[in-house]
């Protein structure tokens, strides 16, 4: 099967319904690869015990459709992720519910980051946004990708700021790869694929729906370490999102507010709910240190999957650190460093060097700066010394 036919038969299995996370992982378990189902006689579909719409789907797929997708395809920078892609989100489709392939405008590398979550109010008030942006900000030169909606108020905020500060952000659409929503954030979408993607499972030319957004909260969360949630009414979908990231075995941050702050009922909620209570990004990035210690591992797998030579050397040195922590270490000296310049250097990919940046800082061996800028540490002169 060619790359151009693999791509065709998973937007087919894409755009069959009732085919989610766990009916693909049953069928793997079957030794069976989900790409090759649309290639199936009926009967052998049938015997699988799938639907017969589902049958109809794989057998009988929607060429308009499937003619726009692949139309959107095949320009730049746009790309299909796929449930066995490599680079599909790893905690994702730990989750069990991800969707089948994903539609990604922007870097597909970015997926595979370590991600934090962080969503609140589209009415936020200018408190809020400042919050918003100082843990985005702070969280992005840590090295984490701030992962979003794209909604008015919180996420907007967040995806600005990890920008600004020269690291990476995703935001998840409702729509459709080629649709905006709210379609004043055009500029901002742009910005996003330019300092990371926009991603989404929705498939191109559908627009917004209410029905989209419980699913769009469901990828935000579910491809993030943690959620943390700024500012949020009752009513507010960003409870959703932290309901969900609950639900996924996440960790779910919520700031305070003013007992007077209708905006701010949702975080309280959430607090006396079980929500772990922060004031200071730093308290996020040392909560989180256990879980991105680990998915850092698997990214070093995934990458060099994905990446063939171009791979993380994840085998002790001589030293005590791996030959890629070395060589990202060797990249910069105790001046701040822009990260554009430590990935030259270091001959690593993106999603790489942030990661291994993201835990020689949580071990104290870096710092980050303003920027998207990082130096050693006295601490990891010493440990080499």
């Amino acid at each position: 099967m060619t790359a151009d036919e693999r791509r065709r038969a998973w937007l087919i299995v894409h755009q069959a319904p009732g085919l989610g996370a766990t009916g693909l992982q049953a069928l793997i378990e079957r030794d069976i690869d989900p790409a090759t189902l649309p290639g199936r006689s009926r009967s052998f579909l049938r015997d699988l015990d799938l639907s017969d719409s589902l049958v109809r789907a794989l057998s009988d797929p929607d060429e308009q459709r499937l003619a726009a997708s692949e139309a959107w395809l095949d320009a730049p920078n746009h790309h299909l992720v796929a449930w066995d892609d490599p680079l599909y989100p790893p905690l994702l489709k730990r989750t069990g519910d991800g969707p089948a392939a994903l539609f990604v405008n922007g870097d597909p590398e970015t997926l595979v980051a370590p991600q934090v979550a962080i969503v609140g109010s589209r009415n936020a008030t200018a408190g809020g946004l400042d919050i918003a942006a100082r843990f985005a900000g702070r969280l992005a030169s840590a090295g984490l990708v701030v992962t979003s909606g794209l909604a008015a108020g919180i996420d907007a905020a967040a995806h600005r700021a990890a920008i600004k500060t020269g690291g990476r952000t995703i935001a998840v659409a409702g729509t459709g790869p080629d649709r905006v929503y709210p379609a004043r954030h055009r500029d901002l979408a742009h910005e996003i694929v330019d300092n990371g993607c926009v991603v989404t499972p929705f498939a191109p030319g559908v627009g917004p729906r209410p029905g989209h957004f419980p699913a769009r909260n469901r990828i935000i969360s579910g491809m993030a370490l943690g959620c943390v949630v700024v500012e949020a009414g009752l009513r507010s979908g960003s409870l959703i999102t932290a309901r969900l990231a609950g639900e996924q075995g996440r960790e779910v941050f919520a700031i305070p507010g003013s007992i007077h702050n209708p905006v701010a009922r949702g975080c309280h909620r959430l607090i006396r709910d079980g929500a772990r209570l922060v004031e200071e990004p730093d308290e996020v990035l040392e909560a989180l240190a256990p879980l991105a210690g680990e998915l850092a591992g698997s990214l070093r797998e995934l990458l060099e999957d994905a990446a063939g030579d171009d791979r993380v050397d994840a085998r002790p040195a001589a030293d005590g650190d791996a030959p890629d922590v070395r060589a990202v270490l060797d990249a910069m000296g105790h001046d701040p460093t822009a990260v554009d310049t430590i990935i030259q250097r270091s001959e690593l990919t993106t999603s790489a060097v942030s990661s291994i940046l993201m835990t020689l800082e949580l071990d104290g061996r870096v710092q980050a700066h303003g920027g998207g800028r990082y130096s050693r540490t006295a601490t990891d002169t010493e440990r080499n010394s």
